[in-house]
């Protein structure tokens, strides 16, 4: 056990971290008086949240890049309020060339968009003007007002030319397609906000309903389909031995190869039908997303996510032979999921499947990920288990990433180090995520560099990444150091538990963490979250007294963070003494940390680990 002494230098600080709290901008004040949220975390009493269901068709005849696509949906008003116009989101458009969009793109990205054909509002025809529908969000007025609690019921027939450039989605090679953002859909409604109107520009992300969908992909044979959602037919699309194939991976811990280049090279994998049409489900879900192959090897196998109820999650991979990270990419997702279900968030994965696609996007989407093929193994994998942990955070809790960011990719990063601990060690998985993440940003003295964190991330354009990525996860990083792995776990799995299949929003976070944990926290999120801090500090002097050293250390950067006290020996031997965030609490800016030393001491370095230090010059004392 290791001693050390937090003196204050200030008595006026001794109440200072419990009595702090947070700034609330006006409109989420709003949803606190109204009942929708509550400050113990939880939803409140007069929560709601709207939802929809989905049924989609779409047909997709490569090397054609046209997707015809036509839908039903029923949309379910849970709020409150008398809606007079929906607000549809139509993502595609951002390919449009008048598209608002956060950097320049090339000729092959531009497309025309959606194109809306005919839509239908209760059976009455709805006039749409393609040439005005610009942007993403396109209002449709209704004839005939939404009553809250009533619905309302949607038909549209709709086309699109898939992109030449394959980013978030478009066409990967003449005859593999990554379909995604596909239909029109709904936008949020919510009781903070309203309707979503922020425009998709390309960078920050997406904020979507729960809702049931039901999809069919029609496609020549051969072609092989993988979706979000579980496959209703595979007895009518596959033939009897790779249907069988696949229905053994679903219960077998192995790789197998359900369709191998030898195998697709026979063209006789799918029914010898002209067209296919493959059919999935997926209830309570936010978005889906589709692959099209008739030349992609196929991988699967399973894992036991939750011992509860011994469920099983598939693991599935389509990929290009020649890749060779793909032929590895079932193994490491099966990892992936039984770590995330049992180590860390020890939440059991909540889906049926997760499919690796090889695409170009390096990007998440329900039950799927379009990842780019590496050549470096350690690369390609820490790549598929950052977008396979987005899972949790956007999917398994309805974040809104446009605005938050870090409430999403914050965890992501954070995951995806500790996922690294059980892969590569401590000591390198470390070291990628300085190397990765933390050094681009603490050695960027610019000012959209020391933005709050609370900033939205629809506000952000330089600082994005830091804002959404680094600072946030080293947050969480630091919390978990503070409360203890179990007590960090205990009080996450009280907000995960309070905001499962709901839309979160920062306070929540802030709120169920002090509950969960027992502690009030607000000091420590008002650090990391609503500040311009950044991180460095300073070894004023280290003062000799009767049994060690009493250390004036100076946070000239501000956040909370964990830090090791270094002692090097004359003898030549060396202790580390290990700080928590805690020591903070009272006093953000000046501490005093004193250290039992029984033999002489050489020098004493302060040592941030993954919190690297903006300026490391001032963190050694070296004795005289």
């Amino acid at each position: 056990m290791k001693y050390f002494l937090l003196s204050m230098l200030c008595c006026g600080f001794l109440l200072q971290g419990q009595a702090q709290s947070l700034y609330i901008p006006r409109d989420i004040k709003k949803a606190y008086e109204n009942g929708t949220r509550s400050t113990d975390g939880k939803p409140g009493k007069n929560y709601w949240q709207n939802t929809g269901r989905y049924n989609i068709s779409i047909t997709v005849l490569p090397p054609n890049r046209n997707v015809q696509g036509t839908e039903q949906i029923t949309y379910f008003n849970n709020s409150p309020d008398t809606l007079k116009q929906l607000n549809m989101k139509l993502i595609l458009n951002i390919h449009r060339p008048a598209a608002t969009r956060y950097a320049s793109t090339t000729p092959d990205y531009l497309t025309q968009g959606i194109q809306v054909d005919s839509i239908f509002v209760n059976g009455a025809k709805k006039e749409w003007d393609n040439a005005k529908a610009m942007g993403t969000n396109q209002f449709v007025p209704l004839s005939q007002p939404l009553m809250p609690h009533d619905s309302v019921k949607l038909n549209i027939n709709w086309h699109y030319e898939l992109s030449l450039k394959s980013e978030r989605e478009g066409m990967i090679d003449p005859t593999t397609f990554y379909i995604g953002y596909f239909y029109p859909r709904v936008s949020v409604y919510d009781d903070y906000n309203g309707w979503d109107r922020l425009e998709f520009n390309d960078r920050q992300e997406f904020y979507n309903d729960f809702n049931d969908y039901t999809l069919k992909v029609t496609v020549p044979k051969n072609f092989i389909v993988w979706a979000t959602g579980t496959l209703q037919n595979p007895n009518q699309v596959l033939q009897p031995e790779y249907a069988k194939r696949l229905q053994q991976s679903l219960k077998s811990d192995a790789v197998m190869h359900i369709a191998t280049a030898d195998d697709l090279a026979k063209k006789n994998i799918t029914a010898q039908n002209d067209l296919n049409t493959w059919v999935w489900t997926a209830n309570h879900i936010s978005d889906l997303a589709v692959g099209v192959s008739d030349h992609y090897d196929w991988d699967a196998g399973s894992v036991m996510v939750d011992d509860a109820t011994h469920r099983r999650a598939s693991m599935q991979a389509a990929f290009a032979d020649n890749s060779a990270d793909f032929h590895l990419a079932v193994k490491w997702g099966l990892h992936a999921l039984d770590y995330l279900s049992h180590s860390f968030p020890a939440v059991p994965y909540p889906f049926p499947k997760m499919t690796a696609f090889q695409g170009f996007a390096d990007m998440e989407f329900p039950m799927m990920v379009n990842d780019s093929h590496e050549t470096d193994m350690a690369d390609a994998e820490l790549l598929q288990d950052h977008e396979m942990a987005h899972t949790y955070f956007p999917f398994y809790m309805g974040i809104n990433e446009t605005r938050y960011g870090y409430m999403d990719e914050g965890w992501a990063t954070t995951f995806e180090l500790y996922l690294g601990y059980s892969e590569v060690g401590k000591p390198v998985s470390d070291e990628v995520y300085r190397n990765f993440r933390v050094k681009k940003w603490i050695f960027d003295p610019s000012t959209s560099e020391d933005l709050p964190i609370i900033t939205p991330t629809s506000e952000l354009t330089r600082g994005y990444g830091n804002n959404a990525y680094v600072k946030p996860s080293l947050s969480y990083i630091a919390l978990k150091d503070m409360l203890g792995d179990e007590g960090f776990k205990k009080a996450l799995h009280v907000y995960m538990n309070n905001w499962n299949g709901k839309h979160p929003i920062p306070w929540d976070y802030f709120n169920s963490m002090s509950a969960g944990s027992g502690k009030n926290l607000n000091w420590f999120f008002n650090n990391w979250f609503f500040t311009n801090n950044y991180i460095d500090l300073n070894l004023q002097s280290a003062s000799k007294d009767k049994t060690g050293y009493l250390l004036a250390i100076q946070n000239i950067g501000g956040f909370a963070i964990p830090f090791d006290v270094k002692v090097t020996y004359t003898d030549g031997t060396t202790e580390s003494l290990h700080q928590s965030p805690a020591v903070w609490e009272y006093n953000q800016k000046q501490i005093s940390v004193h250290i039992k030393a029984s033999k002489a001491v050489k020098s004493i370095f302060l040592d941030n680990g993954i919190f690297m230090d903006a300026d490391i010059s001032n963190n050694k004392w070296v004795s005289k």
